[in-house]
């Protein structure tokens, strides 16, 4: 075998590999925790952070009134252009390796270019991975008239970067920013 031959199949295989990789990070939980601040009392900022969940979809679950706590649920659904860039890159790596297996062992003929048919199955098991039910939990630390309240708010990540710029400034609600600073 050729030493060109070799790295490209060595690029191929790792081409292969970091799909993989990609297929795992689009569809990870990104569950976060944040504690919110607001100037407003709790009579005020839960019923508008209830009923901004629930235009968004998402169905009250329970409450717990011990523990101060409101549990939402809602299906994250896949995205559909992700799910179809995924086969793409996966047909087209999938054809890739095909071309280098066929120069490494002609013997084989054309057939190692069937494997060109496994690249929608990158797209199938991201959608199956990404597609899933998620909670959000609003739990009330503290409801003090002079200082306001301190929500702790549990969901995913894109969904309180959502609330923070939507409702954030009506009801004054404030965090460390750290959701809005993040490179991720």
């Amino acid at each position: 075998m050729p030493p060109a031959l070799g790295s490209t199949l060595l690029l191929t295989l790792l081409l292969a590999i970091g799909l993989v990789f990609f297929l795992r990070a689009a569809s990870k939980d990104r569950t976060t925790v944040v504690e919110v601040r607001s100037s407003k009392p709790p009579l005020v900022v839960l019923p508008a952070l209830t009923e901004w969940l629930q235009q968004r979809g998402w169905r009250p679950e329970g409450s717990n009134p011990d523990r101060r706590l409101l549990t939402f649920t809602g299906q994250v659904e896949a995205s559909a252009p992700l799910a179809v860039l995924l086969s793409l890159l996966g047909g087209v790596g999938a054809g890739c390796l095909g071309l280098v297996l066929r120069q490494v062992a002609p013997v084989l003929g054309w057939w190692p270019l069937l494997l060109v048919g496994l690249g929608p199955l990158a797209g199938w098991i991201y959608r199956r991975r990404a597609a899933r039910p998620e909670t959000v939990e609003l739990r009330l630390i503290s409801h003090d008239e002079a200082t306001g309240s301190a929500l702790q708010l549990r969901a995913h990540r894109d969904e309180l970067i959502a609330l923070e710029l939507e409702l954030g400034p009506s009801l004054g609600l404030f965090s460390d920013g750290d959701l809005l600073q993040s490179p991720i």
